[in-house]
């Protein structure tokens, strides 16, 4: 196995901590032992307990990128991890609301600073062929977070003093030093070496990444050469049109996450990052014990069993796309994967507005329905929204605009993680449905305006945001009725098939378009 495997599951493990919070804090706020210390909590204040994390952290995600061209990406979130365990520090220990939330507010700044660093860095150590396997860690560690806090839970919860929700805080405190410290003694990534003007320390870098001489020259030459091609293309297009030029020199936002040259594919990261949260995917891991609960599982150890199983059941199907994640592409898993999560939230949502739910073959079914959710998220979205939000940006933007789409996807995930609650004690349909509609709405974005990027270098995608798809696809479609146009002219009544010819073979014969 090469160090650039290693690296980047050391790495990930930043993904565990966030998904560790994510399994366990939800199960916490519904221990007894956690309500006879903070007495009886409204629905609105645990929304609170839980997302108070997430709006830091939406916050503290803005300056990451920033930070991290400036000081590194290891060092940026090494020093995440620190102030995560700070923060569960005084969570572990908090003897009343307030030093909770404060200790929640604090683990949120550290959770913003590590996680949307560590995807950066590994996208950049990553060999093109491995990048999306690479990547796919990241969630990988993320899952196995999350059911180990639903299962830490599930063991803590029979213990009878407050040490039955300080251990899952315990725990963090431990793995978050682990993961500051040895962060530290990880390589730079090369790329941002190179980006800095540290040419050499790039060299000595590919070679602790275990690559050879000769794929770290190949890297290399490959990076030079197509940042040259990209240079002489852009002096070329400025020559050609004095107007694009004066364009240029207006464009305040030049070499930023804003240049006309990058802006559309901002705006489309940061869409699909807050839409990753908006299928209320979150709304169902945090609160996976209440939502099992009103299916029909009442009792806390049954709900907190079936919580686990559905984390155990997230870490194999993010296996299987850690797999065939550079084969399946993009596009197809974000647009099929998005439809299957629509489905689910929509049947649950009618299921719970016809009154369904309130029969045992109802009930079950939306059990079965919430597995069915996370399985469609964990093979597509999960995986390929954060890959390919991060890889789409050129070098000089890509920690900045990756920074950017985190901030948007915590910002949402707060919204989520806080309304979820109340909006289920007041409609048990309404939040499925909203899941829903939104996720369908995404479908509509990524088949208009997502390109595939599977196998395309970091230094060349700049060529498949030249043309939407939906032009693409327009284009197709008229340049085909042309040729049928011009058949039907040269054979004088019709084109022919070889069928029975004329205009009804024309409307008889299916015609295909690539996505």
């Amino acid at each position: 196995m090469r160090p650039y495997t290693w690296c980047s599951i050391f790495a990930s493990i930043g993904g565990f901590l966030f998904g560790f919070d994510t399994g366990s804090i939800g199960p916490v706020t519904v221990m007894s032992q956690f309500e006879d210390k903070f007495n009886s909590i409204s629905a609105i204040l645990q929304g609170l307990i839980v997302s108070t994390i997430l709006l830091t952290a939406s916050l503290s995600s803005i300056a990451a990128g920033p930070l991290s061209d400036r000081i590194s990406r290891t060092r940026t979130f090494a020093l995440g991890g620190l102030v995560f365990g700070i923060g569960s520090i005084l969570s572990s220990a908090a003897e009343n609301l307030p030093m909770l939330l404060v200790g929640r507010c604090v683990t949120g700044l550290g959770e913003g600073l590590f996680m949307s660093t560590i995807t950066v860095y590994v996208l950049e150590i990553a060999p093109a062929s491995l990048r999306g396997r690479l990547s796919c860690l990241t969630q990988l560690f993320v899952t196995i977070g999350v059911a180990s806090g639903y299962f830490v839970c599930y063991g803590s919860v029979k213990l009878a003093s407050s040490i039955s929700w300080r251990i899952p805080f315990i725990l963090q405190v431990i793995v978050s030093f682990v993961f500051c410290a040895g962060s530290l003694f990880l390589p730079h990534s090369p790329r941002w070496l190179q980006h800095v003007g540290r040419a050499e320390d790039a060299k000595h870098a590919w070679e602790k990444l275990g690559y050879t001489a000769a794929e770290a020259e190949k890297e290399q030459e490959v990076e030079e050469r197509e940042r040259n091609e990209i240079a002489v293309e852009t002096e070329q297009a400025q020559r050609e049109s004095a107007v694009a030029a004066e364009d240029n020199k207006r464009d305040r936002f030049k070499g930023t996450v804003w240049g006309k040259d990058v802006r559309k594919r901002t705006i489309l990261g940061i869409f699909l990052m807050a839409a990753q949260q908006a299928c209320g995917i979150d709304g169902v891991l945090y609160y996976a014990p209440v939502l099992f609960s009103q299916a029909g599982l009442s009792s806390t150890t049954s709900a907190f069993l079936a919580s686990g199983v559905s984390g155990l059941l997230n870490i194999a199907c993010t296996i299987i796309t850690q797999i065939f994640t550079d084969k399946w592409g993009r596009r197809p898993s974000m647009i099929r994967g998005g439809l299957v999560i629509s489905g689910t939230m929509l049947t649950i949502g009618a299921l719970y507005a016809s009154g369904a739910s309130s029969t045992p073959g109802g009930r079950w079914a939306i059990v079965v329905l919430i597995y069915v959710f996370i399985i469609a998220f964990a093979t597509s979205w999960a995986v390929v929204n954060r890959i390919y939000c991060s890889e789409i940006q050129p070098m000089h933007t890509r920690a900045a605009a990756t920074s950017l789409g985190q901030c948007a996807n915590w910002a949402v995930n707060w919204v989520v993680a806080f309304t979820t609650p109340f909006f289920l004690s007041r409609s048990s349909s309404g939040p499925y449905f909203l899941f829903g509609t939104s996720s369908l709405l995404t479908v509509i974005v990524c088949l208009l305006f997502q390109p595939e990027s599977k196998g395309v270098s970091l230094e060349r995608l700049d060529k498949i945001f030249e043309v939407s798809p939906w032009k693409k696809f327009l284009a197709n479609r008229v340049s085909r009725l042309h040729s049928l146009s011009q058949g039907r002219h040269r054979d004088g009544e019709g084109y022919d098939d070889g069928t029975s010819g004329g205009v009804e073979a024309i409307e008889l014969r299916p015609i295909s378009v690539a996505a």
